[in-house]
């Protein structure tokens, strides 16, 4: 019996690739990879250590595993790198047949997330010379962040960063972990590199969305790639900021606005924003009240 398993699962992506795997047809056993175990143990499958700076440690944890998806990590790129070779060489020696890896969309140069992009490039051609079978994924932008963040933006009232009119390609991490499955579960798509977002949408058009579902009334303000980067860096400080503010750089260089191969990787399209949005809305009615 072919088994699974996923690196990471304790993080919001990793979970919900295991929780997908799971509910997939032929019930194949699904291990996931943690840190800390203790902290995926709510997710009803086996949790093995899963530290990628213990590469001893991660050859044990895969022993038996035929496919593994490798969730990227979020340490420094030269670090990250370093990682995720871990991860590829203790998969390598302890058998496992195929990997999936979570890469990411975005420039490889002039912005402040190139960097970040860079080194996730570097980990997807050490999967390709791994000698294994490989499928990879370059995930779009999350939309969870802006729902997260709309008290914020009620309190502004704005959306308020350095996209421009550039579009943005998000998706969904529920979205995303259908199309993991998919690259685990399809061998046709062995040796792909697949751009996993939804229909590019403007920043006013997010705005429009998020009114739509919360009652709100927001506008886009553009700020200069320069202030957004000192803005995210004040509140989140000076490694997190500008990599945020690089991501939006690129949106307005257009690096994100593109259809991606969603829909040849699960046989469906992504989910509409429309459909996505109005979930959100349904789900925002329906809330017990405290």
């Amino acid at each position: 019996m072919t088994i699974l398993a996923v690196t990471g699962v304790s993080g919001q992506l990793g979970r919900e690739i295991a929780r997908r795997l799971v509910a997939l047809p032929d019930r194949a056993p699904v291990i996931g990879l943690a840190r800390t175990p203790g902290k995926a143990g709510h997710l009803g499958i086996e949790v093995r250590p899963g530290d990628y700076d213990q590469p001893e440690l991660l050859q044990t944890s895969l022993a038996g595993v035929d496919a593994l998806v490798i969730v990227s990590g979020m340490a420094p790129p030269d670090h990250r790198i370093r990682q995720h070779r871990n991860v590829i060489g203790a998969a390598r020696a302890a058998g496992v047949r195929k990997l999936v890896y979570t890469s990411i969309e975005g420039p490889e140069d002039g912005t402040r997330f190139s960097p970040v992009v860079k080194s996730n490039r570097q980990t997807e051609a050490d999967i390709r010379a791994s000698g294994l079978d490989w499928a990879i994924g370059r995930n779009g932008i999350y939309i969870e962040p802006d729902v997260e963040f709309i008290d914020s933006y009620r309190a502004r009232g704005e959306i308020a960063n350095s996209a421009g009119s550039g579009k943005c390609g998000y998706t969904a991490r529920s979205e995303l972990a259908h199309a993991y499955a998919a690259l685990f579960a399809r061998d046709d798509l062995n040796g792909g590199t697949f751009d996993l977002n939804g229909t590019p949408i403007a920043q006013e058009e997010l705005a429009e969305y998020l009114n739509r579902t919360f009652g709100t009334s927001l506008s886009y303000h553009e700020m200069t790639p320069e202030d957004f980067a000192a803005d995210r860096s004040a509140e989140l400080g000076d490694h997190i900021g500008p990599i945020i503010g690089g991501i939006y750089e690129g949106i307005r260089q257009g690096a994100y606005d593109r259809p991606g191969n969603y829909a040849e990787v699960t046989g469906r399209q992504h989910q509409s924003w429309k459909d996505y949005f109005s979930s959100l809305a349904f789900r925002q009615k329906t809330r017990p009240v405290a």
